[in-house]
């Protein structure tokens, strides 16, 4: 099973691992994209009202979020609540990256469609060391459920294994949050001014990986490390917890992309055993395929990779 919207997405490059979406041989431009996700469609918002002794009465300051195209609820939400139509999210990524630029490599919705994403290839790779190619990419999700703000936010992906790299959206130079509230189009005017000061984000990112990459690690140095990710600082770990660490030893040694030379035994190691744990073990067993995506991007996989990442770097200090 999988939680794409009845096969809404669409991709370009290597088939997803749910093998659903319409393949494009060419990045799409957003209106491409918007149309071979599926993602042409619009919601709209009533106000709610519950059945009360056989009458049906309004709920005081909560709406339903709905499809048009098939009037189908998708959330419950506040009276502020504004609405960010999938075209305005498309418009808005437009002008963040490029306007008319063939830049979209995935975009989708999952479940009835209460949550879209975006995904956009920026020119210009990072050359970690040699052979350690990252590319980057910019991620829009947006919830029409109210469970989450419009976010958008940096995302580096390591070529040779397609580990998903991550520093924390808390950081102002990773991405911005812009909430569902009156003032909307005011906010996202103001998310497009952050993103644009915080383009040097990759150039941060460059540097303190070059730097990771440089800075050595004995085993025992690396067991430490983890210990320090997964908070095994206590007396009695769980078995789990002991488990996910010989497994983040064996990648830190033998994981993908650990031989080339130059990064083998370095923290720029470490960090990456835990992104490809994250992003191929973690979630291996997990039977519907899109909680994947929702943990490597969203969820529990992007904060342990987000403190993967701040615990490396402290090794630096």
């Amino acid at each position: 099973m999988h939680n794409i919207n009845e096969g809404r997405m669409m991709y370009y490059g290597e088939k997803p691992w749910h093998g659903i979406g319409k393949q494009l041989d060419h990045p799409a431009t957003a209106e491409e994209a918007i149309k071979a996700a599926g993602l042409d469609y619009r919601v709209d918002q009533r106000e709610l009202v519950a059945q009360v002794n056989g009458s049906f009465k309004p709920v005081p300051r909560k709406h339903i979020t709905y499809r048009t195209d098939k009037h189908e609820p998708l959330g419950i939400v506040g009276d502020r609540y504004q609405l960010v139509q999938n075209s305005e999210a498309f418009s808005f990524f437009d002008q963040l990256v490029g306007e008319g630029q063939a830049i979209y490599h995935t975009a989708g919705a999952l479940g009835r469609g209460e949550r879209i994403w975006l995904l956009a290839k920026l020119p210009k790779d990072l050359l970690i060391f040699k052979e350690d190619v990252v590319e980057k990419y910019l991620c829009l999700t947006n919830s029409h459920d109210g469970t989450s703000s419009l976010r958008v936010y940096f995302t580096p992906v390591r070529v040779v294994c397609q580990n998903t790299l991550t520093m924390s959206l808390r950081d102002s130079a990773s991405g911005v949050c812009v909430r569902h509230t009156v003032n909307l189009q005011g906010k996202m005017e103001e998310a497009k001014r952050i993103l644009g000061l915080a383009m040097d984000y990759y150039g941060v990112f460059d540097e303190q990986a070059s730097l990771l990459a440089s800075k050595k690690l004995t085993v025992k140095e690396a067991e430490g490390y983890f210990n320090r990710v997964l908070h095994l600082q206590e007396d009695k770990p769980s078995t789990r917890s002991l488990n996910v660490r010989a497994t983040l030893l064996t990648l830190f040694e033998k994981g993908k992309g650990q031989d080339l030379k130059g990064i083998q035994h370095s923290a720029w190691a470490a960090y990456n055993a835990v992104t490809e744990y994250v992003d191929h073990c973690e979630v291996a067993g997990r039977k519907d395929p899109s909680t994947r995506l929702r943990s490597i991007w969203f969820g529990a996989g992007a904060q342990l990779k987000n403190q993967a990442f701040h615990e490396a770097v402290k090794l630096l200090k």
